[in-house]
Parts: C-alpha cells; sequence; structure tokens
C-alpha cells in the first residue's frame, strides 16, 4: 500500500464532518451558511468552536479550501479560548477537519501532522469502555446533525443522548437532546404535550435562559388549551433583550405567536425591524447610485456593503428561496464588491449560480449581470458571450433576454472567432434574429 493510500485510508477512519456523510445540495449549502453567519457571538455561544467547524465544512463543500481552512483554525482557537487550555477531547473532530483540508490542498505533511494530534488525543483521551465515540465527539456529531433535516435530528437526538449519558451535568448537551427530540413532534402538537412536556419543564427549569426551550414548553402547553399568552409576553420582552440568531429561539416563539396568536407585540417588533430595514434599504440604494456615477469615497462604498449586507440578512426569504428582490439585492451587492474585492464578488456569484430554487426569470437576470461582470471585471470575454447565450436560449421575453441578444450582436460584428460567431449565428436564427440565409 502506498504513503497516499495509508494517509487517505487513516483520514477515512476520523469521526469528522468529511466522514459523516453529510452531503446536502448547493442549496442547503448555501441556506446552513446564511443561517449560521446570523448566529450572534457577543454572549459567548458555548457552540461557537462547532459552528466554525461547521462553517469551515460548508466553505469547503463551495469550493473555498482557503476559507476553510480559515475557519478551522479560527475553531481551535475557540476551543482553547472557551476552554482554557490548549488540548483536550473537544479538538478531536476540529483535528480530524484539519487532517482533510491540508490533504485535499496537496498539503499532506501538514495532514499527517493533525492525524498525529487526533492519535495522541485518543491515546491520551480515551474512549469511555464500550463506547465507539467520546462523548465530545458524540456530541458535536449530534449538534452537527441537528442542522440538517428532521431525520438527522431524530439521530441527533440518539447521540445527544449517549454524550449525555457519560457527562449528564453538560447542560448544553441536555438542553439539545430536549429540542431535537421535541421538534421531531412539532407537526402534532398534542403528542408534543402527551410525550414531551415534563422533559421540557424539567429542561426549562435547569437551563432558564434557554429562549429556544422556553419557546418549546409554552408550545406544548398551549397545545393542551392553556393560557400562555403572559407569559409568551414576557419571553417577547426577553427575546427583544438578545441579538437574533438561530439559538435564542427567535424561531420556535415566532411559530407561537403565529399560531396562537397571543397577545404579545411581536407584530410590533417585526413592524419595526421592516421600518429600520426598509430605512437602511433606501440609504443602500441611495450609496449605490452615487457609486456607479463614480461621484463617490471608498467610505460609500462600505458603508454600501454594509448596508445591502443588513438589507439581505434582515429578509428570511433569502434563506429559504429566492425572490427576485433579494436576487436583486445579492447581486447589487456583488458589482459593489467588484470595486473593492473580486474574489468577494465572484464569490457572491458563484454561490448564486449554485442555487437550485431560481425560476427562468432569474436565471436570465442573474447571467446576463454575470456575463456584464466577466466582460467588465473578469476581462473574459469568451465566458461572458457564453452566458449571454444562456440568457437567450431561455424562452422567457425580458429586458435581459433583449439586452444579452444585443450584446450578442455586437459581438458578431467584431469578433473573429469563427467558431464562436457560428454558434451565435445558430442561436440567434433559431430564435428568429437572422434570416436562415445569414447562418449559412
Amino acid at each position: 500500500m502506498s504513503s497516499t493510500q495509508t494517509l487517505e485510508s487513516k483520514l477515512k477512519a476520523l469521526q469528522c464532518h468529511f466522514t459523516w456523510d453529510l452531503e446536502p445540495n448547493t442549496s442547503k449549502l448555501t441556506y446552513l451558511s446564511d443561517a449560521l453567519q446570523d448566529i450572534s457571538t457577543d454572549e459567548g455561544n458555548v457552540w461557537l468552536g462547532h459552528i466554525y467547524n461547521l462553517q469551515g465544512f460548508i466553505q469547503y463543500k463551495l469550493g473555498s479550501t482557503e476559507e476553510a481552512l480559515k475557519l478551522f483554525n479560527q475553531a481551535t482557537e475557540t476551543f482553547q479560548q472557551m476552554k482554557n487550555a490548549d488540548e483536550g477531547t473537544w479538538l478531536m473532530v476540529n483535528f480530524g477537519n484539519l487532517a482533510w483540508v491540508h490533504h485535499l490542498r496537496g498539503e499532506d505533511e501538514k495532514s499527517q501532522d493533525y492525524l498525529s494530534k487526533v492519535d495522541a488525543l485518543m491515546r491520551k483521551y480515551p474512549a469511555p469502555p464500550e463506547e465507539e465515540l467520546h462523548p465530545e465527539v458524540c456530541a458535536e456529531k449530534a449538534w452537527t446533525l441537528m442542522k440538517f433535516d428532521k431525520e438527522k435530528k431524530l439521530q441527533a437526538a440518539e447521540l445527544f443522548k449517549k454524550a449525555i449519558q457519560k457527562q449528564p451535568d453538560t447542560l448544553e448537551w441536555r438542553s439539545s437532546y430536549v429540542i431535537s427530540t421535541a421538534e421531531a413532534f412539532k407537526d402534532d402538537l398534542k403528542k408534543l404535550y402527551a410525550e414531551r412536556l415534563e422533559t421540557l419543564r424539567s429542561a426549562r427549569e435547569r437551563d432558564p435562559d434557554n429562549l429556544c426551550v422556553a419557546a418549546l414548553y409554552l408550545e406544548a402547553r398551549a397545545a393542551h388549551g392553556e393560557q400562555i399568552q403572559d407569559e409568551a409576553r414576557s419571553l417577547a420582552e426577553k427575546l427583544k433583550e438578545r441579538p437574533a440568531s438561530s439559538y435564542n429561539g427567535i424561531s420556535p416563539l415566532l411559530w407561537l405567536y403565529r399560531k396562537f396568536k397571543s397577545e404579545v407585540n411581536a407584530d410590533e417588533t417585526s413592524e419595526e425591524a421592516q421600518r429600520q430595514t426598509q430605512s437602511k434599504r433606501s440609504a443602500a440604494e441611495g450609496l449605490t447610485k452615487k457609486i456607479f456615477s463614480k461621484d463617490c469615497k471608498p467610505d460609500d462604498i462600505n458603508e454600501a456593503i454594509r448596508l445591502w449586507e443588513e438589507v439581505i440578512g434582515a429578509d428570511p426569504k433569502s434563506k429559504f428561496g429566492l425572490q427576485e428582490k433579494t436576487l436583486e439585492d445579492q447581486i447589487t451587492l456583488a458589482s459593489i464588491y467588484a470595486k473593492v474585492d473580486k474574489e468577494k464578488a465572484d464569490q457572491i456569484y458563484k454561490d448564486l449560480l449554485g442555487r437550485e430554487d431560481l425560476d427562468p426569470a432569474g436565471k436570465q437576470m442573474l447571467y446576463n449581470h454575470y456575463a456584464k461582470h466577466l466582460y467588465f471585471i473578469g476581462a473574459d470575454s469568451h465566458r461572458s458571450t457564453d452566458f449571454h447565450m444562456k440568457v437567450a436560449e431561455i424562452q422567457e421575453e425580458s429586458m435581459y433576454q433583449q439586452s444579452s441578444i444585443k450584446e450578442l450582436k455586437k459581438t458578431l460584428g467584431k469578433s473573429k472567432d469563427p467558431e464562436m460567431c457560428g454558434r451565435i449565428r445558430k442561436l440567434l436564427t433559431w430564435l428568429g434574429y437572422l434570416p436562415e440565409t445569414q447562418n449559412q
């Protein structure tokens, strides 16, 4: 067996994100990436190291090993700071990820170094008898699986249960176990009440600051007919005091408002957030006009980027399916980034091109803008032409189709590439924009 085969066999034996059969599609990866970026770190999120690990894996799957390596290293530093120690079982998954990403980057010597670190940790901190995984590894795998789908949430619950059996005093594991099991019953609230109320009540008492547990507990009680309006109002006030994130209970709480029409001020909060977002949008649009009129300063560009990112991040639809306005906002952001950071602009377009939820009109808009980006920013006229042809091929009459057809005609008039000109003539003839004789 060659040294490369030996290394790969060792890598496949690791417990980390690269070996956990995590194969989401591009749309799911983009959603997860957006959701994880929304998490606040202001209050010392106990899952922050795990978050960076998952973000690193997502960036690798999206095609950026450089960003993946950066995030995995950030995970290492975060674990060490939070645990106030240089090593421990909580680094096993992280070191496994680093071993994989260095191997994938062709850096096998560094990969071997991290394999050695994992081996050293396993010798120093062996898993409990008769257990495949150390509790810390078990818990991180469980937390990771919770981020995917309902089926994986049930698997996550079993893993949390195993971890808790070995380390019953770890509060965040116990709360996450309760959340993962309760969410499996969300489609049947009466069953949630009947089978999980006592577990939720106990978790609420143990972890009173966990708003997600609190919201699930209220849901179960409301399903039984209890009046929970006052408690929901109190919970809403606590929610407003915290930064918005996927882990502070906002999703189940807002679901509670919609389901039971509680007399809480969620609608007011929502309306205020919408007003703030609209104000940011207006400011962003004004700066964008200024930027593209060339009457701007570097600070204007940075401020416009900040505002557009906040506007896009505040739109929940951006995580569940691109609406036309959301797509337009992201294209605008990419065009502004192109003035100061071409790689970032390229990455935004790459992410958008990987979406599987674009309708024909959305594809035309994206392809047309990307074609212009390739031509003016990327200096790649051939690929630019290819994307203009993609726009024209979509049977949807639009301003973007007309724009791309116009560019194709220009290319036909000035290009000296016979193969490309032949393809353009064939397409335009098929679409009826050239007579048959011109395609001879």
